[in-house]
């Protein structure tokens, strides 16, 4: 945490008690919380991720500054600088921080536009910055009436309801391994994981060609299309 100046953190959907153990020690362990809110004058009365903040403080006993940043639901390119400039600021007022947002950071979420302008703008805070991931909302749905997401050689479907065709991010698992990688079209970026979490863990930005280890997810990921918002 020592090198880690600006933490993403998913709050997951809308359960404090669904936050993940690391989120809430990242919380704890920074110096100020940045917490998103649609009010200009930074009221956080109907700030759903206020709400678990407060009740995490309160259940876990510790207390942090909470810095506002305003997020209106419709984004525009100068929202998200604006929102990249507070963050950047309470970096070097408080040195280490916390900004929340709902669900998983990885889905349909503000923090990668946040993070692409930090990383243009200040790419040494953007090495020190770090996104930990969060339940989202289909997963806890899935849960909540008793029915898989995928079983078997099922596969899940991420559809955006806007009523035309958009790229997407393909992720691939459930390899055998020994199978050849080569009927997988790199379409955009693709990156190979093994191992997540386990020992040997590796991570690499292209295609192995053959599968080495079951615990094996490749995802190409398709940045969107310019103009795109949130």
């Amino acid at each position: 945490m020592s090198k880690i100046r600006l933490s993403m953190v998913s709050l997951g959907p809308s359960d404090w008690e669904l936050v993940t153990i690391k989120a809430l020690n990242r919380l704890k362990s920074v110096q100020a919380i940045a917490i998103p809110t649609k009010n200009k004058e930074g009221s956080f009365e109907r700030s759903i991720t206020f709400k678990i903040v407060d009740r995490l403080m309160q259940e876990y006993h510790f207390a942090k500054p909470l810095i506002s940043v305003y997020t209106p639901m419709k984004f525009k390119h100068s929202d998200w600088l604006n929102q990249a400039q507070t963050l950047q600021e309470a970096v070097k007022e408080y040195g280490t921080i916390a900004f929340v947002t709902l669900g998983d950071a990885g889905v349909y979420s503000t923090v990668y536009y946040l993070l692409d302008i930090i990383k243009e703008q200040n790419p040494q805070l953007y090495e020190r910055s770090e996104v930990i991931a969060g339940i989202t909302s289909f997963s806890y749905a899935s849960s909540k009436v008793k029915k898989p997401l995928c079983l078997g050689k099922s596969r899940l479907e991420l559809i955006p309801l806007i009523g035309e065709e958009v790229p997407s991010t393909k992720i691939y698992m459930r390899p055998s391994v020994g199978m050849q990688t080569s009927s997988i079209k790199d379409e955009g970026e693709i990156y190979t994981f093994e191992n997540l979490c386990f020992e040997g863990e590796h991570i690499q930005k292209s295609k192995i060609s053959v599968v080495r280890k079951y615990m094996t997810l490749l995802i190409d990921f398709v940045k969107p299309a310019k103009g795109d918002v949130a």
